[in-house]
């Protein structure tokens, strides 16, 4: 018999292509997924033949039990086999067996949790049984289903099903010990939120840690309510695509976590959210992870150039990206970018005129990319054609102008933590400047505005940087001034208590302070604390004060910096930079 192939339906294909996907698109996803998932299922069972087994039986025993019960309920079964979890943790056990991944629990409980898997199906199924599942942490976790709390140092828990009363551990599912996963209910929406899944945060195992509800189910009801009324078609696809939401603890407010993996289609992790329209932004940020992790299942979209892939700048990480790591951030930020699009408040408006040009940047970047195939070029030209009209669009100038101020200030601490310009090139350049800037004195490769094929001689090399900082720090504040100004103006004592890593010199250029925030920055610079995060804020201080001091750092802060601390501690920050600009002859 001839196995059968997955075909995506014109339609579909093109929707994937272009950022969308409706729900018969998510629909065939799916089933892709489900192929996919049982590939890996299938290799892992051919891994594990000789693999310890702990205190537990064979996982021959555990794969019995999982047959019988798909044979009395497939469709149980089929649900389970696709939740999000087994995928990670599928995978995950999969790698330590091959010697790929390490892990700090012992390889027999990784092993083990098919035992828990097969539990967790024929209790569904409705079966009488008996099995032994690992403990961890002190918790029995059934994936799905729940954890039973495990008193003492117990390795293994007995599950046990006789005509439906079903025992952990001795003890009933109904009892105090039992943590059943919460069913997150919207008007045409449900998601799992999975708290006790050892695989739940898309990593290696971690232990049970079961939330409070009550305050997700606000939120997701008030998220999905949002996402409904913005497109109901989209909002449905979401709804046939997600599987669980895994609760994280709550971030700073305005820097919320979240993550997907391609192992666990219909996951997404999120940090508890500020409110539901943080939500909603993140569902749809990580739903668009999940579609094209499943679309690069079925389609090849770069070329895996190995220990030769090249680093990218990628305007939403503190840290530079590969190919298909650029690739999943565009097309996840072509999904936000959407999304604030349609809210129209002064943060909404914000978000969308930053991401609209994080997301242009990125995709304009790596269009001439080698590494991309056919269909990756196709897949950046088509986000790129539905972006570009975006850029044109009206945003009050209050927002438009706090945008513009993030975008320069990523790009540039980007540039000054990663990049480094040849010794070489410094020592060329410092002797320009020592020439009080004179007209020619510097190379024209190394002047900040030099045009054409001048500029493309400066080649600084890419190298790891440590932030002292995240770099969204000032867009951080530029949020709270627009959505919380009473809530600002609390913060501006003490900014860093509220907005990790921020000073008052970071108050004073957001708010328009552009004097008192060049005096600082420059005062900071000479008295020995020139970090990046500061020589941008000068920067971004000295353009909005119509310095040429302001061009040269943002364009090139690495070379500024570097020429700075060749020319001595005593060198004035704007001198320097003023400098490196290009003059007429």
């Amino acid at each position: 018999m001839t196995p059968g192939l997955h075909v995506l339906a014109p339609e579909s294909f093109e929707e994937l292509l272009g950022g969308t996907g409706g729900p018969a698109t998510v629909s065939a996803l799916r089933a892709s997924e489900r192929s996919w998932r049982l590939l890996v299922l299938r290799a892992l069972l051919d891994a594990c033949a000789d693999a310890p087994t702990g205190p537990l039986p064979p996982p021959a025993d555990a794969w019995r039990l999982l047959t019988r019960a798909r044979a009395a309920a497939e469709d149980v079964v089929e649900e389970l086999l696709a939740y999000p979890a087994v995928g990670v943790w599928a995978a995950h056990t999969l790698r330590r067996l091959r010697g790929t991944a390490d892990g700090d629990a012992p390889l027999w409980a990784e092993l083990g949790h098919l035992h828990a898997l097969a539990a967790s199906a024929a209790i569904g199924a409705g079966l009488d049984f008996r099995a032994a599942v690992p403990v961890r942490h002190g918790w029995a976790v059934l994936p799905g289903l729940g954890a039973m709390r495990v008193a003492g140092a117990a390795d293994t828990a007995e599950v046990s099903a006789v005509a439906g009363r079903v025992l952990v551990a001795g003890r009933p599912l109904d009892g105090p010990d039992w943590h059943a996963l919460t069913r997150l209910d919207a008007d045409g929406c449900a998601l799992l939120l999975d708290d006790t899944d050892p695989y739940r945060t898309l990593r290696g195992p971690v232990p049970a840690e079961p939330v409070a509800a009550d305050v997700w189910q606000d939120l997701f009801t008030e998220a999905w309510e949002i996402l409904r009324g913005l497109d109901a078609e989209d909002a449905r696809a979401l709804a046939g695509g997600l599987v669980t939401l895994v609760p994280r603890p709550r971030a700073e407010r305005f820097r919320p976590h979240s993550a997907s993996s391609g192992d666990a289609f219909g996951a997404a992790l999120a940090s508890v959210p500020d409110d539901g329209e943080q939500l909603a932004s993140t569902l749809v940020h990580e739903f668009q992870h999940n579609k094209l992790s499943a679309f690069m299942h079925l389609f090849t979209l770069y070329e895996d150039q190995g220990a030769d892939r090249r680093l990218h700048y990628a305007p939403w990480r503190d840290d530079p990206r590969p190919l298909g790591g650029l690739l999943q951030g565009v097309y996840a930020f072509y999904g936000v970018t959407g999304f604030w699009r349609r809210r129209t408040h002064p943060l909404g408006r914000f978000e969308f005129a930053l991401w609209r040009a994080q997301t242009a940047h990125a995709l304009h970047a790596i269009a001439p990319s080698d590494g991309l195939t056919d269909l990756g070029r196709r897949l950046v030209a088509g986000l790129t054609a539905r972006l570009e009209p975006w850029l044109a669009e009206p945003v009050p100038e209050p927002a438009l102008a706090a945008a513009e101020l993030a975008v320069a200030d990523h790009r540039a601490t980007w540039r000054a933590y990663h990049l480094r310009p040849d010794p070489g090139v410094v020592a060329r350049a410092c002797a320009g400047v020592r020439e009080k800037g004179r007209a020619g004195s510097v190379p024209e490769a190394l002047r900040v505005s030099a045009p054409g094929p001048a500029a493309s001689e400066y080649r600084p090399a890419l190298v790891p940087g440590s932030p002292a900082r995240g770099f969204d720090t000032r867009a951080v504040l530029l949020r709270w001034l627009l959505a919380d100004p009473a809530g600002f103006e609390a913060l501006r004592a003490d900014p860093g208590a509220a907005v990790s890593g921020a000073r008052a010199e970071d108050i004073a250029l957001v708010t328009g302070d552009t004097a008192g925030a060049l005096r600082a920055f420059r005062e900071r610079i000479l008295s020995g604390g020139g970090d990046p995060e500061t020589w941008v804020g000068l920067g971004l201080a000295a353009r909005a004060a119509g310095d040429p001091a302001g061009e040269a750092v943002l364009a090139r802060p690495e070379l500024v910096m570097a020429v700075h601390a060749e020319l001595g501690a005593d060198a004035d920050p704007l001198e320097t930079a003023r400098g490196l600009v290009s003059r007429p002859a």
